[in-house]
């Protein structure tokens, strides 16, 4: 069996460590400069030969090969700190705009690829929030792809739903991949469940066999109420059952452990009374007509109160749960979460104990990767890297010249006559395309952003090929004159007349092989 290493950047408490380990590879080390966070991993998962506590924007990644005795590793992973994005920070003109706020946060992504520039991993994977997109109109979405290109990386960005990946949370988040140019073929954007996961895991399913609890109430280890977990058995359903032993592994637990509610004052816990389950305040007061005791400013509301819904995933877990948690109020009991019901809700097994401190157990969770979501990643990554390693597809052009020609005769002609084209012909036109531009990833075609810049020259061949890569979309690094064929080639996708398969069959040239 081939087995993988990996380092994982920006690790907090080990989801995103956890869940590479659990899709088959070796973490090699494991950095962040939050101390207890990095204390809670090492303490999980003390196969991990280097937890470090260090800062990365000091700490230099010979440093660490040094320690390592390695200088490559086959994947890195990571998620720099993501409040400089957050879509949150959006309402006070933070992200965007003319009021756009310094934040130093936005500027690790670059600590993350200096690791990759020196280890140049086969693949690296960074994850981030949704609003990496549209901070600062985008342009730091452009930064991360367009710098990661120039280390010599075939780069494009995905979005994976948690809810899609068995995690029973409305989570969706911003992946940047990167694969090693001299590296055949694609990572391709389609994960799938990890293979203890069920799609359809609602709030409930996570929720089901934990003793009930007052605010204010519970202590951090306990015994499981198995009598109880017994008794719901039978009526909890296939998805709670799987979810509580695949996923949760209750069954590995010695104890349960961080199962401590908050206390709130009473004219909260008399206004989440007022709540339906799956209600909000906003709603509430809406739809309902509900006077709450908190003194809202109705001219410019926001919301304050959330009840969950069993039937449905949870809102996002964030690390803000820390504070008051009454966005997070329980589906069915007069209080907010407790840790261990966050940590169930971002896929944690019930053996990985967090600090007894509340606060700092919120934080931990809120800001992990979910273990379920780097799971399916993993395995992903694992399915990629081991193709790579099996015998190549033949090119389908013997040389440059001919890819030349097929290409060259798809841009001659007007875009009625490229929309008539043939299945056959399209298609190898579309293969000499990414035999010509290895650098190019088949999802990039999709969106380009605005911005164009002009190409350092780097492109070889006769002069129509850097005629057309003269000029190129920053974030995507698509040559201008090539964005015609690759809207088609998404359209004739769209419209059922060629497969996805299809768009990402041919494999990319092996650089050093790309010759005439």
């Amino acid at each position: 069996m081939i087995s993988h290493t990996f380092i994982d950047l920006f690790c907090g408490c080990g989801g995103f460590t956890l869940g590479m380990q659990r899709a088959g590879f070796e973490c090699l080390a494991a950095i962040d400069f939050n101390a207890p966070a990095v204390s809670t991993l090492s303490d999980n998962l003390p196969q991990v030969p280097q937890a470090l506590v260090r800062d990365l924007t000091k700490f230099r990644p010979e440093e660490l090969a040094e320690l390592l005795r390695v200088e490559h590793v086959n994947v890195i992973v990571g998620g720099p700190p993501c409040q400089g994005f957050s879509t949150a920070r959006q309402v006070d003109g933070a992200n965007h705009g003319d009021r756009l706020k310094a934040d130093p946060r936005r500027y690790l992504y670059r600590e993350f690829l200096r690791y990759v520039k020196f280890f140049q991993p086969d693949v690296f994977l960074m994850e981030n929030v949704l609003g990496l997109r549209s901070a600062a109109g985008g342009e730091y979405f452009t930064r991360v792809q367009r710098e990661a290109r120039a280390l010599g990386y075939r780069v494009h960005a995905q979005v994976e739903d948690a809810a899609a990946l068995g995690v029973p949370q409305k989570r969706r988040r911003q992946l940047i991949v990167g694969v090693r140019l001299d590296l055949p073929g694609y990572f391709i954007p389609s994960c799938k469940p990890a293979p203890r996961a069920e799609t359809g895991t609602m709030l409930g399913d996570a929720l089901w066999d934990l003793p009930p609890l007052a605010a204010g109430e519970g202590v951090n280890e306990r015994e499981y109420d198995l009598v109880r977990r017994d008794q719901l058995f039978e009526k909890a359903g296939d998805k709670a059952r799987n979810y509580l032993f695949n996923v949760l592994e209750v069954d590995e637990a010695t104890d349960l452990t961080n199962h401590v509610s908050r206390p709130h004052n009473e004219r909260d816990l008399r206004d989440f009374k007022r709540l339906n389950e799956g209600e909000n305040s906003a709603t509430a007061m809406r739809d309902r007509g509900v006077e709450f005791e908190f003194p809202y400013d109705k001219s410019s509301f926001k919301d304050r109160y959330t009840r969950q819904s069993r039937t449905a995933p949870c809102s996002t877990i964030v690390a803000h749960l820390g504070k008051d948690g009454l966005m997070f109020i329980h589906p069915t009991q007069n209080r907010s979460l407790t840790p261990r019901e966050a940590a169930r809700i971002q896929s944690f097994p019930d053996w990985f104990r967090f600090p007894e401190a509340r606060t700092q157990s919120f934080r931990q969770i809120g800001n992990a990767v979910p273990p379920l979501i780097a799971e399916s990643l993993g395995l992903a990554l694992k399915n990629y890297l081991d193709s790579c390693s099996k015998e190549q597809t033949p090119l389908l052009f013997k040389s440059k010249r001919d890819a030349e020609s097929a290409l060259h005769r798809a841009l001659s002609i007007d875009v009625g006559s490229l929309r008539a084209m043939s299945k056959g012909e399209f298609l190898n036109a579309w293969s000499a395309l990414l035999f010509l531009f290895p650098e190019l990833h088949p999802e990039n075609a999709r969106e380009h952003g605005d911005r164009v810049v002009k190409d350092k020259g780097t492109t070889t061949g006769p002069s129509w090929i850097k005629a057309i890569s003269s000029k190129r979309y920053a974030r995507t690094g698509w040559p201008v004159g090539l964005v015609q064929i690759g809207r088609e080639a998404w359209k004739r996708c769209s419209a059922g007349q060629i497969s996805v398969e299809e768009i990402y069959c041919f494999p990319t040239a092996i650089v050093a092989t790309n010759k005439r």
